[in-house]
C-alpha cells in the first residue's frame, strides 16, 4: 500500500478531514491524496501558496513573521498549519516551505524544508529537515513522503 493510501485509509478510520498548506510543492502533496478515488471524504482541499503574498492573504501568516524570520522557517510553516486549519474545514492540516533549489543560502541551504503539523486541540508541531542539494524534483519527492509519513504518524496516534 502506498503511503497516500495509507494516510487516507486511517484518516476515514479516524473520522478526520486532511488539508494541506503548500509553498514549495506547488500542491504534489494534495495531488498525491487525490490521486486515489474517494479521498473526497476526508481530503477537504490545499492551498498552494508559492509567494509571501499568498502565505499572507490565504493563509494568514504575519507579515512580520516573514520579515523576521523568511517563508523557509519552521515560525512560517506553522503559521501556515495553523491558518489552513482555520481556513478550512480540516481537523489536520499539513504544511511544507523550503528551498527545493537551485541555490539557497549558507543559512538556508538547497534542501532545506521547515514543516508544520497542526490539528484541532493539539499544539502544533514543527520540524525542519535538510535532504541536501539533492535537485529540485528530488528535494518535492522527499517532502512528499515526509509529509505523508508526519501525517500518518499523526493520524495512528
Amino acid at each position: 500500500m502506498d503511503k497516500a493510501t495509507h494516510v487516507l485509509d486511517l484518516a476515514r478510520e479516524k473520522g478526520v478531514v486532511i488539508a494541506t498548506a503548500e509553498s514549495c510543492t506547488g500542491g504534489m502533496i494534495a495531488a498525491a491524496l487525490t490521486d486515489i478515488p474517494g479521498s473526497s471524504a476526508v481530503v477537504d482541499r490545499g492551498f498552494v501558496t508559492y509567494s509571501n503574498a499568498a502565505k499572507t492573504g490565504m493563509l494568514g501568516v504575519k507579515q512580520s513573521t516573514l520579515d523576521a524570520v523568511g517563508a523557509v522557517s519552521e515560525d512560517v510553516a506553522k503559521e501556515m498549519a495553523d491558518g489552513a486549519l482555520a481556513r478550512s474545514e480540516a481537523t489536520l492540516t499539513v504544511s511544507v516551505t523550503g528551498i527545493a533549489g537551485p541555490g539557497g543560502s549558507e543559512h538556508k541551504p538547497e534542501g532545506r524544508v521547515c514543516f508544520g503539523l497542526a490539528a484541532q486541540g493539539v499544539e502544533t508541531k514543527t520540524q525542519t529537515v535538510d535532504f541536501g542539494a539533492l535537485g529540485r524534483a528530488k528535494v518535492r519527492e522527499h517532502t512528499v513522503r515526509h509529509a505523508l509519513d508526519l501525517l500518518a504518524e499523526a493520524l495512528s496516534r
